[in-house]
């Protein structure tokens, strides 16, 4: 399994001067530089350009009370403790008959009395065949020799609610689900289906659609877990017609023709996997209507009328192509999995253990993350004069990520409010901080002076640094940087100040600008400043 991000801030803001809607990190990685982006023939894809999105997932507690909450998983516990404190078996570890109609009543999928449904033996003895595979039951031979089964060594942390063994146990389940699906799909009937004539090259062609089946299903759970991370709360739930579209279209093209029939083969092929991995709440899945085809059929033989147009179907029209949503179990399980391979899949709160230079640092360094979901982790629970003191304190320095920090401290003041504004006067005569301070201070109401002409300029300079920094590839957001400064009818006075600021940044910032300006004037203007500027760094 591998994922990816575009580290896009959740509510981008400005900071330090900067302007509304400047995002706050320097990774908006292509996808062609992520998972999945470049297709199977690109054997040359660098691993360590892999990003997976951090996650939010609830207390253990609740994982557990979810996992055994599932049907599959709550038979397979009362199974298990039924055998106590032995019952038998024959020599392959199943249920004898009579067992076995039992097992459906004990489980209730049965009533106490009377005839018991095929449908509900046969599903009863798949909560068996999970309780074994799961070690919640095991089989052995007794003294006398007979066949017979006990509770295994777990089942009373499972029924205790340990959450490392539940979600170990669930997660062992949610595996074999996984394979199981992956195997049901590549045996789909083909042909005439007679598996006796299948040769070897058959047995290959099998394995081969198997893999196929499993690398379809790893991809679309990849997709899923993503989306689930940048989703608001509430907006999880996928179409299926949407996932097998980013599955199979390159991103920034339209489908073509060809596309849109690979993105009904995905859809048809994804919806029993999902189907079987919803059993084990690691999905809730709405599978396709499957009279859709019967209306396709009927629509080709020209019986029913198509939609007039080719008109949008309504959201109660869309949902019978079938909706697919990741649950927290099912997050937790993809980030096992993900991890269990070697990929750093990190919890939104990871940094919010530390102080605030962790945080800020941290935040700057890692491509992985979402500032504002990671500062609000942060924020939470700590008093705002504390902890906007700590956050500026922080924000200073002269390294090379200093202005991104600055931009975050400014998104954690806004979140922060006006409880902070004691911390914040505190630091308006302060060099690195002030300017961004009184700015801050104006927006929340409070009459204070513009900073000083240099403190003002430098602030600039750091404000725009921030944002260079936080748009890698997007010259967009530069573009309007640039066309919003304040440049006079003078730009020689302008930029002869500009460049003389005592910034790390101020010889980038003027390139840019001398780059991007549309005024041929202004930019040749900044050219020359930013060569001055140069000059004064060496």
């Amino acid at each position: 399994m591998a994922g990816r991000s575009r580290n896009t801030p959740d509510h981008p803001s400005a900071a330090g001067g900067g302007e509304p809607g400047e995002g706050l990190l320097p990774a908006d990685f292509d996808l062609a530089d992520l998972y999945g982006a470049r297709g199977s023939d690109d054997e040359d894809l660098d691993d360590s350009a892999v990003l997976v999105p951090p996650v939010s997932l609830p207390p253990d507690a609740e994982l557990v009370a979810a996992a055994l909450a599932v049907p599959l998983i709550s038979y397979a516990v009362k199974l298990a403790r039924w055998t106590q404190p032995h019952r038998p078996v024959d020599e392959f570890g199943d249920l004898a008959d009579g067992d076995r109609e039992a097992a459906a009543r004990l489980l209730g999928l049965a009533p106490a009395e009377g005839e018991v449904a095929e449908e509900a033996v046969v599903e009863a003895m798949r909560a068996w065949a999970l309780a074994c595979d799961l070690d919640l039951v095991e089989t052995g031979t007794t003294a006398k020799g007979e066949h017979a089964a006990i509770p295994g060594p777990d089942l009373d942390a499972v029924e205790q609610g340990d959450p490392s063994v539940v979600l170990g146990l669930w997660l062992d389940a949610a595996g074999i689900m996984r394979e199981l699906a992956a195997e049901a799909d590549s045996l789909a009937p083909e042909g005439d289906g007679d598996e006796e004539d299948a040769d070897e090259d058959g047995l290959a062609d099998v394995e081969q659609a198997r893999e196929a089946a499993a690398e379809l299903l790893d991809e679309a759970l990849q997709v899923l877990y993503e989306m689930t991370a940048f989703a608001d709360p509430g907006e999880e739930t996928v179409p299926l017609g949407v996932l097998a579209a980013l599955l199979v279209v390159p991103e920034g093209e339209e489908p073509d023709e060809e596309m849109l029939g690979e993105i009904t083969d995905v859809m048809v092929a994804l919806d029993p996997m999902l189907g079987d991995l919803a059993e084990l709440g690691l999905l809730e899945h709405r599978p396709i209507d499957p009279e859709l085809f019967e209306e396709e059929d009927a629509e080709e033989a020209g019986t029913a009328p198509a939609v007039a147009g080719g008109a949008e179907p309504d959201e109660a029209e869309a949902a019978r192509f079938g909706t697919v949503r990741l649950t927290p179990l099912g997050q937790y399980a993809v980030r096992e999995w993900l991890m269990e391979l070697g990929y750093d899949a990190p919890l939104v709160g990871d940094l919010a253990e530390g102080d605030a230079e962790t945080l800020l640092r941290g935040i700057t360094e890692s491509a992985n993350v979402l500032p504002d979901r990671e500062l609000a982790a942060w924020l939470s629970g700590r008093e705002p004069v504390a902890a906007a003191r700590e956050l500026l304190a922080a924000a200073r320095g002269q390294d090379p990520q200093s202005p991104v920090r600055r931009m975050l401290c400014g998104v954690a003041l806004e979140e922060l409010g006006e409880p902070a504004r004691p911390a914040v006067l505190e630091v308006v005569d302060d060099p690195e901080l002030g300017g961004a301070a009184r700015a801050w201070l104006r927006a929340q109401g409070v009459e204070i002076a513009a900073p000083e002409r240099p403190v003002a300029l430098w602030t600039a300079v750091d404000s725009f640094a921030a944002v260079m920094l936080t748009s890698e590839g997007d010259a967009g957001r530069l573009r309007e940087l640039v066309a919003g400064l304040p440049v006079t009818d003078n730009p020689a006075s302008y930029f002869g100040e500009l460049w003389r600021v005592e910034h790390p940044y101020t010889a980038q910032v003027l390139e840019i600008v001398g780059e991007l300006h549309l005024d041929r004037a202004v930019a040749k203007e900044a050219r020359k400043a930013a060569f001055r500027a140069r000059s004064q760094q060496r």
